[in-house]
């Protein structure tokens, strides 16, 4: 049974994971001083790097697109997956057992291990065909990827490869990698006969299946022998890892640019993958020998962030029977979208690869270009079976249309086809084909039809705008929050300011005992920063022995406005070069706030003796010009320890 996993447990593998070494995995860091890694940015393009990452407080910070978060978040946005998700993955990395709420249970122990020997084990057979891909025995493999357009550049950038004539190439060199034939027969690899497992995939060019974090989970073979009495493609079969219902070809080399252009172009086979994306149309993805289904909108709609706020999803079809048949059948799952869906079709019946070498790159460019919203290609394919030019013809079109178009969910866009349907067939009267639908969807619904036009589910608000930069929020309407304000950078008080909370947020071990009733009492000019000031004094001061914890709860408590300068200010490179250099750096600023705040309260001490008359009240003056002398005392000594 699923469950909430226990907050302690995502505390511990927070703090036990290093964010750097997760990081590295998809972007090449470099040191940036001392405890600082900076690096490109993998959410947005860029040439010089802004993405800023620092292990010791567990966070990263892109000064260049505000992108921020801690390692939980990381994975989450480059894997395209669920919080849980992310933290079992973690949890996984670090072998932590994690616990859950209301007698919940997480992946068991068994399965993360047995699921993990079969990923090494598709890693291993991938990295065996691509090296076959070389050797002599494939020339025909070779041939048959440069006679569709693709170089060894292209057949490496896809990881495409060669699975040997024979009968046990690949066993015998998984066996010899200290595979189990028990474990063997789980992958999907092997065939198993009188005399045991043996090569599944066998004379055949091999594309690895990949899965949206690019793990290699099955492949997929093209027959190029004539003797091959196999079917033309073979893929994987159903395994703990395949399931060809979840599974988009592609979509570990497309994810980034389908999040960034809000655009999922589907095709229908490996070549037009690889076509659309050497063509520069990298949103391209394609089904496993099945049908676009529930499953695969679910990956969908997680990259395309599908609120209702935007975003396309474009089928490619041939424009024979069958494809318009497919793109008939997609009909059927568009409205599971709030995103915009259309239909491609290549009159001629040229896919995308064919497209590609005959017309070139902008042929392709086209195909998608031409693109036609599926709701009227259904209609428009749907009135394709009759005379238009009879009435008895348009009679029949009517009749065959207004089912389809009472299946549109959407009342305004269900309507806009209704007259767009009244042009089509030239009908004078406009509301006669509005009052058969409004009908169809009526006694839809009083049968229970799925497609009956149900009230429309309540579509996710947008998101919240991002922030206008370091330090500055975008605030909410007015009377939400409160609105901060970018500080000026040539304030020194702001500047000061700013680089104290720069060291309680990186070195808060520093705030230790009394420091930190300093520190506490401390107030600062700068609203912003003041909010940033009260969320620590909201935070429990003992979790300012333990760096990742004490920003991450000082981002819980700060307005969330402000949580992106709390990110950046958590990040930013301190100027100093080694540890004893950082420590002294730190002292001298904390020095320089307590200092501040000691000349801010003797200036408020002198106004008041300045107003007293010390003849009326000789007590309050002596005792005022006590605590001046104490005051004086306390600036001299933190100078002097600076």
């Amino acid at each position: 049974m699923p469950g909430l996993i226990k907050r302690e447990d995502i505390d511990e593998v927070r703090q036990r994971t290093d964010i750097k070494e997760v990081v590295d995995g998809y972007v090449t860091l470099k040191g940036a001083g001392l405890g600082t890694f900076k690096g490109l940015c993998p959410f947005h393009d860029e040439r010089s790097p802004s993405f800023t990452v620092r292990p010791q407080v567990g966070r990263y910070h892109c000064f260049g697109c505000g992108e921020d978060g801690d390692v939980i978040a990381f994975v989450q946005k480059q894997d395209h997956s669920s919080f849980q998700e992310a933290v079992e993955k973690l949890a996984a990395r670090i072998g932590y057992e994690l616990r859950y709420e209301d007698g919940g249970t997480g992946p068991n122990r068994e399965e993360v291990g047995r699921r993990q020997r079969l990923l090494d084990a598709h890693k291993i057979a991938d990295e065996f065909f691509q090296a076959q891909l070389l050797t002599p025995g494939a020339a025909e493999a070779r041939t048959f990827l440069h006679g569709r357009g693709f170089d060894r550049a292209a057949a490496e950038q896809f990881g495409v490869g060669y699975a040997p004539q024979g009968w046990d190439a690949l066993l015998k060199h998984l066996r010899g990698r200290g595979f189990t034939d028990a474990e063997l027969k789980l992958t999907g690899m092997f065939s198993e006969g009188n005399r045991g497992i043996y090569d599944r995939f066998r004379g055949r060019l091999v594309w690895p299946i990949r899965d949206i974090a690019g793990d290699t989970i099955g492949f997929g073979a093209r027959k190029l022998y004539e003797d091959d009495q196999g079917p033309k493609y073979l893929n994987t079969p159903e395994t703990a890892l395949y399931k060809k219902s979840q599974v988009l070809y592609g979509i570990d080399l497309a994810k980034r640019s389908i999040a960034k252009d809000r655009q999922l172009v589907v095709v229908e086979g490996y070549t037009d993958v690889m076509a659309c994306h050497l063509a520069g149309i990298t949103t391209a993805v394609a089904t496993c020998g099945t049908a676009f289904g529930t499953d695969h909108i679910k990956i969908a709609r997680r990259l395309l962030s599908d609120d209702g706020t935007g975003g396309e999803v474009i089928f490619t079809f041939d424009g024979d029977a069958a494809g318009q048949k497919a793109a008939l059948r997609a009909f059927e799952e568009d409205q599971r979208f709030t995103a915009q869906t259309y239909v491609a079709v290549e009159p001629t019946g040229a896919d995308p690869c064919d497209l590609r070498q005959s017309r070139g790159d902008e042929a392709v460019h086209a195909l998608v270009q031409s693109r036609r919203p599926l709701f009227e290609f259904a209609i428009r394919t749907t009135l394709k079976q009759f005379n238009l030019d009879t009435v008895e013809g348009r009679v029949q079109g009517l009749k065959a249309s207004v089912p389809v178009v009472a299946a549109i969910r959407d009342a305004s866009t269900r309507t806009g086809y209704c007259q767009a349907l009244t042009g089509w067939l030239g009908m004078p009267d406009p509301n006669e084909v509005l009052r058969l639908v409004t009908t169809e969807v009526k006694n839809a619904g009083k049968r229970g039809d799925q497609g009956g036009a149900p009230a429309a589910a309540p579509r996710a608000s947008a998101p919240a705008a991002p922030p206008g930069g370091p330090g500055v929020a975008a605030g909410p309407p007015s009377g939400a929050v409160p609105s901060y304000h970018r500080p000026d950078p040539r304030d020194p008080v702001a500047s000061m300011e700013r680089q104290a909370l720069e060291v309680a947020l990186q070195e808060p071990s520093l705030l230790a005992g009394g420091v930190w009733e300093r520190f506490s009492a401390a107030r600062f000019a700068t609203p912003a920063f003041q909010a940033v000031h009260d969320a620590m004094r909201a935070t429990d001061p003992a979790l300012t022995a333990d760096p990742v914890r004490w920003v991450e709860h000082v981002m819980h408590e700060v307005p969330e406005p402000l949580r992106p300068l709390v990110s950046e200010l958590a990040v930013v490179p301190l100027p100093a070069s080694t540890e004893e250099a950082v420590q002294k750096y730190c002292r001298d600023i904390l020095s320089r706030l307590f200092e501040l705040q000691i000349t801010r309260v003797k200036a408020d001490k002198m106004g008041q003796l300045q107003r007293l008359d010390p003849a009326a009240d000789p007590e309050t003056y002596q005792r005022l010009n006590r605590e001046l002398m104490m005051l004086e005392m306390e600036r001299r000594a933190l100078r002097s320890d600076a």
